[in-house]
């Protein structure tokens, strides 16, 4: 099963109009590391939160937001 990130802008919809990556990872620990190297560049581009998906399933989502 491929493991794949679903993004989210501010009201919860996908970001509109953003050219973002749409990877497919062979592991949850590939997928998991991707985002550990690019979650700045996507909460630049309008990620306000990510979930991580196994095919069609959510494993769990998580924000991209600064903790104050």
């Amino acid at each position: 099963m491929a493991w794949s990130w679903r993004y989210y802008g501010a009201e919860g919809s996908g970001p509109a109009g953003q050219d973002l990556p749409a990877e497919s990872f062979t592991s949850r620990g590939d997928a998991e590391s991707w985002l550990g190297e690019n979650w700045q560049e996507l909460a630049e581009g309008g990620v306000n939160r990510v979930a991580l998906l196994e095919g069609d399933k959510e494993v769990y989502a998580m924000s991209l937001e600064p903790v104050d």
